[in-house]
């Protein structure tokens, strides 16, 4: 679930404002600007998509309310729809400058001991976003003991936890939804972290029931269960369905970074990396969605034999927004980071240190996995311990997972 966006419709919560969460992850996948300016070496090469109308109207109408505000800078309601804006701005592009501008226009009510109720989980919102998760938490469970019914503040938590890979506690979370929110998004929740609890199957089948149940639902609504279910599918080694989910899932027209990542993963993984190419081709701003380009036009010039201009290129400006990261002191694209080391750079023992260090910050398949893949390339068995007790522990059931657990255990 990786630090996925995901935005739930207003209707659905008498809260009366949109749902956010950022699951994954994880993820999430965020992209930051590149810290050098690159130098294209070819006339073909692709820097950059111009934004499509759709969006440039969006952008227009955004610095409206930017001015709106600018005039009355302490007026609550304006700066909590603007806020929320750029939260959802930031995941719909992934680009965490966003995140600071929401941060930026919730100023008056920031540092306050006690803000206001709405501002307490946008700021949560931001700090999970930033994988600040002790402080999301913290503030989450201040808006809980005011308001045991928010089932934002429920989602959130619930997200978090099941991030930080803390299921029992994640379940519990759900819990509340099941009163009080849609059907569709509390059988989600429940079945998102229960396919990570050795009920894989039961939870898939009751998810699918369900996304049947309520084919009005809204789409943000959909997109999650989809996205849960490709997921769930593709660890349970059921590519097929999980390529029919990922398909509907980008029917819906959200295509959001953390949807884009985890279909251009599952691609990769089906050895279908020219579909991964055209899949991200618009979306090389993101760090994570360029990673998965730049793996895939690996593989590619592997196959061929012949090294291709863009990807040198890619690497370059992967390479160069990694050390820019590193410089601000951010910290939430080790997962990332990791893979670009070993797949790329082929230095599994810095590789084993960044996925060792993003183990103790997330823990979700994805992050099992570059783990165990570092530990594996730099013959290092013991660093591969954690994972193996964790899946024990959870009953985690993923085709992919155990495969690189035999080939560790091969290793022995």
């Amino acid at each position: 679930m990786s630090n996925l966006a995901r935005t739930y419709p207003s209707s659905a919560f008498k809260h009366g404002w949109r749902l956010l969460l950022l699951l994954s992850a994880l993820v999430m996948v965020s992209a930051l600007a590149c810290a050098n300016p690159i130098v294209p070496r070819d006339d073909k090469e692709v820097l950059e998509v111009l934004p499509s109308k759709a969006a440039a109207a969006d952008a227009r109408a955004l610095r409206r309310r930017q001015k709106e505000l600018a005039s009355d800078p302490e007026n609550l309601e304006m700066s909590l729809g603007l806020a929320k804006e750029y939260i959802e701005t930031s995941r719909a592009e992934s680009d965490p400058r966003y995140l600071g501008y929401a941060e930026a226009t919730l100023a008056p009510w920031w540092h306050l001991p006690q803000p206001p109720i709405e501002v307490l989980v946008l700021r949560a919102t931001v700090r999970q976003s930033s994988h600040d998760f002790e402080s999301a938490l913290a503030d989450l469970a201040q808006v809980l003991k005011l308001d045991p019914n928010n089932a934002q503040a429920w989602v959130t938590r619930a997200t978090i936890l099941q991030v930080r890979g803390e299921y029992a506690e994640a379940k519990k979370a759900c819990v509340p939804l099941l009163r009080l929110a849609p059907e569709l998004i509390a059988v989600t929740c429940v079945s998102s972290i229960a396919s990570l609890t050795g009920e894989a199957a039961k939870s898939y089948e009751l998810l699918e029931r369900t996304l049947q149940r309520n084919t009005n639902a809204p789409v943000t609504e959909k997109l999650w269960a989809l996205t849960v279910l490709a997921e769930t599918a593709e660890r349970m080694g059921r590519a097929s369905d999980a390529d029919q989910f990922f398909k509907q899932a980008l029917a819906l027209g959200h295509r959001g970074g953390y949807l884009l990542g985890a279909y251009a993963d599952f691609l990769l993984d089906q050895n279908r990396s020219v579909e991964v190419i055209e899949l991200l081709k618009e979306a090389l701003r993101a760090d994570g969605l360029l990673l998965r380009v730049a793996l895939a036009e690996h593989i590619q010039n592997s196959k061929s034999r012949i090294q291709n201009s863009s990807h040198e290129s890619h690497v370059a400006a992967l390479r160069d927004r990694f050390a820019a990261s590193r410089q601000r002191g951010d910290t939430v694209h080790r997962r990332e980071e990791a893979r670009f080391v070993l797949h790329l750079l082929n230095q599994p023992k810095e590789a084993l240190r960044l996925a060792t260090e993003n183990w103790t910050v997330q823990r979700e398949p994805a992050d099992a996995r570059i783990l165990l893949e570092c530990a594996s390339a730099a013959h290092d068995a013991t660093a591969a311990k954690p994972v193996l007790d964790w899946m024990s522990t959870n009953q985690l059931e993923d085709v992919r997972l155990t495969k690189l657990t035999k080939a560790s255990v091969a290793k022995k």
